[in-house]
């Protein structure tokens, strides 16, 4: 498949035949390729039977037919294709990330690395000088890939606090009475849950994937291609904001019955339709700014014209040294690994959850089961959700946490920042604060300290990351530790510990926080048979 580096000559009849050679290694080096990215395509297939993910199965044939229609611009040749080095040293970096992924039980990283290696085999097969034009398809492979757990959450809670304001906006212009706690939006006779005013947003990625597609269809000036990308977020949430702001116009002109109808069409596909149709029309404005304007039939190069016969050279396809040396690298890597024994998480001694004290030097407490919902998005292996009431004041103190034996396959812990908004609480402080905790035996550490408040309602929060022996406020360095363990000492078991008080109407923060941090020194004593260090 070494092809020509002149574009300006002309496609001629397809004449190449098959390269038996050729062929069997590019094959070879497919097939070589599955033991090393195996969790990631197994990541995938789970990832593609969720609604955020459901469009992955389309991204490689788009893919497929960008690099076909940029393949009509470099008709066959018996030429040189230039230096191929470049291929097989991405080759061999992927291959290394892929196999550190493979050793973290990290699927993200085995995923990203896979489409690093097909940049790099493109790379060698056509040569630097020609396979560095044909990235742009390979890019897009991007758009199947799920995003990390830590960024999905923090990106869906800002999109839906955002999409919910701006909602709420649309209602209170139209004169309806509407009140936004945290992203509860309340319409008096009726609350719009979180997840159901944002449910349009779950089509962001499979749109944003349509504008890049979009954009490198598009005939028009270099701005033009990069308007219509950089559109897809702002238009999905405007639509989603414009769909709250029609369920609250609704819910007060004609009842609950009304807007939960239209609630259920105005979602998913729909959202994505419209968002796709607005890009047509700000394609048909753009080309108005031109001085030779062009129809949108024809702004939008959809010629399918000579692709079958682009598809038979993989049946001719060259042999070099430097493709069987990608697969010298690919397949060896592949047994390397087949070879070594599968790294396994140790499993750590512990007692359930359900075993902790409920009688702590005199607070009195209690358990409560989470909503199966809520339980469903934690995720966690083992949780205590508990209430200890003060033996001196009658105040509590809500003590959860929640342990995970692993979070380097898909699970992982959720951060508080996520989970308050959605309740309807506000955080209206958050801060990093020192505990000196050696007494207990937890050591020096820092804390996240949040005031949160709903209503006239007010809280303290007390919350960090714990896991092996180490205290961590950060998410993302909590993260980055478990990576870490998960390749030094093979764990990447940990927990989230929260502690919560009200602010009653006749005390201080002051009080409220020492009340809240007394118990906490009294609970982590039996901790860590339940999280052990």
């Amino acid at each position: 498949m070494t092809l020509s580096t002149s574009p300006e000559r002309p496609i001629g009849p397809l004449r190449l035949g098959i390269n038996p050679l050729g062929l069997g290694l590019f094959v070879l080096v497919l097939l070589g390729s599955l033991p090393v990215f195996w969790i990631g395509f197994v990541s995938l297939a789970q990832a593609w039977s969720t609604a955020e993910y459901s469009h992955g199965p389309l991204i490689p044939v788009i893919s497929l037919y960008l690099f076909l229609r940029e393949q009509r611009r470099w008709p066959p040749t018996t030429a040189e294709a230039g230096a191929r080095w470049p291929g097989i040293l991405v080759i061999a970096a992927a291959l290394g990330i892929a196999v550190l992924g493979n050793l973290m039980r990290v699927a993200d990283i085995v995923t990203y690395a896979f489409i690093l290696w097909v940049g790099g085999v493109v790379l060698t097969i056509f040569g630097w000088q020609r396979g560095r034009h044909h990235q742009l398809p390979v890019l897009h492979l991007v758009f199947m890939l799920p995003l990390p757990q830590i960024l999905y959450w923090k990106l869906t809670i800002f999109l839906q606090y955002l999409s919910s304001a701006i909602g709420v906006w649309f209602v209170s212009l139209a004169g309806v009475a509407v009140y936004l706690e945290g992203n509860v939006i309340d319409l008096g006779v009726y609350k719009l849950q979180v997840a159901e005013a944002c449910s349009g947003l779950r089509y962001l990625f499979p749109i944003l994937s349509f504008s890049y597609l979009f954009a490198i269809l598009y005939r028009g000036p270099f701005w033009h291609k990069a308007v219509l990308l950089l559109a897809a977020a702002p238009i999905t949430v405007l639509m989603n904001s414009f769909r709250i702001g029609i369920i609250g116009v609704l819910v007060d002109r004609y009842g609950i019955d009304q807007a939960e109808g239209f609630l259920h069409f105005f979602e998913g596909w729909v959202i994505f339709l419209i968002c796709v149709a607005v890009l047509f029309v700000m394609a048909i404005a753009l080309q108005r700014l031109t001085p030779r304007p062009m129809p949108l039939a024809e702004a939008i190069d959809l010629d399918f014209e000579g692709f079958g016969g682009i598809l038979g050279r993989v049946l001719a396809i060259r042999a070099s040294v430097a493709l069987a040396l990608a697969l010298a690298l690919t397949g060896g890597v592949s047994l390397a690994w087949l070879a070594l024994p599968t790294p396994q998480a140790v499993a750590v001694a512990r007692d359930p959850l359900v075993l902790f004290p409920r009688d702590i030097a005199g607070w009195r407490g209690y358990t409560a089961a989470l909503e199966p919902d809520v339980e469903r998005v934690l995720g966690a292996d083992d949780y205590l959700n508990a209430f200890y009431r003060s033996p001196e004041t009658g105040d509590y103190v809500s003590f959860f946490v929640a342990w995970y034996a692993k979070q380097t396959e898909g699970q992982g812990i959720h951060s508080p920042e996520v989970c308050l908004p959605t309740g309807g609480w506000e955080v209206f402080s958050l801060e990093e604060v020192p505990l000196d905790l050696q007494a207990e035996g937890y050591g020096r550490f820092n804390a996240n300290r949040a005031v949160i408040q709903k209503g006239l309602s007010r809280q303290i929060v007390y919350y960090w990351f714990e896991g092996r022996g180490k205290r961590v406020a950060n998410d993302f360095r909590a993260k980055l530790s478990v990576l870490s363990d998960s390749l030094t000492i093979g764990r990447t078991d940990g927990a989230l510990v929260r502690f919560v008080t009200p602010i009653g109407p006749d005390e201080t923060d002051a009080e409220a926080e020492a009340r809240l941090v007394a118990f906490m020194r009294l609970s982590l004593a039996p901790l860590p048979r339940f999280v052990p260090f």
